[in-house]
Formats: C-alpha cells, sequence, structure tokens
C-alpha cells in the first residue's frame, strides 16, 4: 500500500476542485483538475479541458499513484463548472433557484395528495417518497427511482399528469 492509499477521504477531498500533477510509478504524468477521488480504491478522477468546449476525464488507479502536487486552486468560476461536469443535461436548463422551486411545489402536491414525502441528501435535493422511491432533480417522472416496480410506475404516472396540469 502506498502513501497515497494511506490517506483518507477528509486528506483527498483536499484536492477536489484543484490542478494537480499525478505522477505514477510507471513514471508516467498527468495533469487536470480533480473532481473526486474513490474512497474505496484510492483512485483519482481528473477533467482536462480540451479546444471546443469539451472535456476529457481520466482515472488515475489508487495503486499507482506515487505522488500528487497541487499546481493550481480552483476559483468559483472552476468549481462550478466542475459540479456541471456529470449534470444530467434537463438539470442544466434550471436554475438553482427554479430547481428548488420545482422541488418545493412537488413536494408540496404530493403532501397535498396524503402522498408521505421527505427530503433527503446532503443538501436536500433528492425528495423520498414512502421511504421507497426517490426524486432527483430536475422533478420529473424519469428522475424516480425505486425497486418496487408497481410503486414506481405508478409514481410516475402521478407526476407526469401533475406537470401535465401544470402546463
Amino acid at each position: 500500500m502506498n502513501d497515497w492509499q494511506r490517506k483518507g477521504p477528509l486528506d483527498w477531498e483536499t484536492y477536489v476542485n484543484k490542478m494537480v500533477k499525478v505522477a505514477t510509478v510507471e513514471k508516467h504524468e498527468y495533469e487536470g483538475w480533480v473532481l473526486t477521488v474513490d474512497p474505496v480504491s484510492a483512485s483519482i478522477v481528473l477533467a482536462t479541458s480540451l479546444e471546443n468546449e469539451k472535456t476529457s476525464i481520466s482515472v488515475v488507479l489508487g495503486h499507482a499513484v506515487q505522488e500528487v502536487e497541487i499546481l493550481k486552486e480552483g476559483d468559483n468560476e472552476m468549481k462550478e463548472r466542475l459540479s456541471c461536469i456529470f449534470a444530467p443535461e434537463e438539470s442544466k436548463a434550471y436554475s438553482p433557484e427554479e430547481l428548488e422551486k420545482r422541488k418545493n411545489d412537488l413536494k408540496t402536491w404530493l403532501e397535498t395528495n396524503h402522498i408521505p414525502v421527505t427530503e433527503q441528501g446532503e443538501s436536500g435535493r433528492t425528495l423520498c417518497v414512502a421511504g421507497v422511491l426517490t426524486i432527483d432533480p430536475p422533478y420529473g417522472p424519469e428522475e424516480c427511482s425505486s425497486s418496487n416496480e408497481i410503486i414506481l410506475s405508478r409514481v410516475q404516472g402521478l407526476i407526469q399528469g401533475y406537470l401535465e396540469k401544470q402546463q
């Protein structure tokens, strides 16, 4: 186990949203912005901007990391760009205020119809229906997730009907 793997999630978190140079045991070097570090394998996910607004994603496996050097701190604009890389296209169309309004309107509508709903997650962005179904932003039928197909189908139908009435 190398020094990088011996670090913990709190140590790795200090590298997130920073431009780094990663040296590996195979004598390769990788540069990019750290999106995240996998807490199990210590693998580093790097984003590199290419020409024409495209982004390249690389994963440096944790066991191969020899040294990580911070080259540059990320400003707020860069943090925002990095956080949007894996966001679904639909959610990019809504401002944070619009997403909050959509969430609150849907939650109120579900509660009005006596459907138990709570907010979950760090920022309360995900709605949880009856403890068995989740709805992620932007809070449409496609963002519903559940292992119970019957509940999933019925709640998706309810949300579809609700959204059609809103328009």
